[in-house]
């Protein structure tokens, strides 16, 4: 069964792009593996993307997502193009996204 992707994935891929990031999707791997790995200005970051506009319930991590998220502890959870930049260019730290 392939993987679903949200919503706004493309939207947030094609933002990232457009500043230059190179974008490969790496949701049809599965296991709880995170949807992007993006690589902008020599750094590379593991991407989740959840829809902004679901309610909280619509954007749990799954039991794989949470495993990889804990076993990793890198990945960064994104609901937004604005968000997803935010994080690349540096205006916001991974450290200041709650685990999930």
């Amino acid at each position: 069964m392939p993987k679903r992707v949200d919503g706004n994935q493309a939207e947030i891929v094609a933002a990232l792009r457009d500043i230059g990031a190179k974008v490969l999707s790496l949701h049809t791997i599965g296991r709880g593996c995170p949807d992007l790995l993006v690589e902008y200005r020599r750094a590379l970051w593991l991407l989740e993307v959840k829809d902004g506009e679901k309610p909280p319930s619509k954007r749990k991590l799954t039991p794989a997502e949470e495993k990889f998220f804990l076993e990793w502890e890198t990945p960064i959870i994104v609901k937004s193009v604005d968000e997803a930049i935010r994080y690349l260019t540096g205006y916001a730290s991974p450290a200041d996204v709650p685990p999930f």
